[in-house]
């Protein structure tokens, strides 16, 4: 008898075993299950900016309002400059453009400043208005340029200015920026 009671004690643990190692198989393979799908869902962060309402950035592209947020900053940066900043204006610039577009962007800010430094020369830009193209990465602001020398306001010319960018994941980075040229203004849909 102590042996009938013995092997139907080690078929229970036997069976205990067996139930455990299936249950573990189950729970790993439902672990791997879930990290693939978290790994191909498509990301997304959630932003807080002082504006009307929350922004939302996600790996399948840009919204219009924060491509609209991030150019009216980099707008801002990038024409107002006066010799007193001209370094932080330059590195500002570098912070934010694509890595396949320092070498060219460096090359282009620096012959600003070495035209500019040392000079009296100053511009502040005054935004208009502006158009965004988040299926092309595109935006164009429009506005005044005005130029101060010293302390005298020289010239306040309506100039419209384009940016160029590079989305790759949860990123958004300058690939270049330019004054518009009148036979390309409409390159938007704009009218002006």
């Amino acid at each position: 008898m102590d042996y009938s009671i013995g092997l139907a004690q080690n078929q229970r643990v036997l069976k205990q075993r067996n139930a455990l190692g299936i249950t573990a198989i189950v729970l790993a393979g439902l672990v791997v299950i879930l990290f693939m799908v978290g790994a191909t869902r498509d990301r997304e962060v959630v932003l807080q900016p002082i504006l009307r309402s929350p922004l939302t950035i996600s790996s399948t592209g840009v919204s219009p309002e924060y491509l609209e947020m991030v150019t009216r900053d980099t707008a801002l940066i990038a024409l107002n400059r006066s010799p007193e900043n001209l370094n932080y204006w330059m590195e500002s610039l570098l912070k934010i453009a694509a890595p396949e577009s320092h070498g060219a962007l460096k090359r282009d800010l620096m012959k600003v400043v070495q035209e500019q430094g040392g000079s009296s020369i100053s511009q502040y830009y005054t935004i208009s208005s502006m158009k965004v193209d988040p299926e092309r990465l595109t935006s164009e602001v429009s506005g005044t340029l005005h130029t101060v020398v010293g302390s005298k306001a020289v010239t306040a010319e309506i100039k419209r200015f384009r940016f160029i960018w590079k989305y790759s994941g949860l990123s958004l980075q300058l690939q270049g920026f330019g004054m518009v040229k009148p036979a390309e203004r409409n390159a938007l849909g704009s009218e002006e």
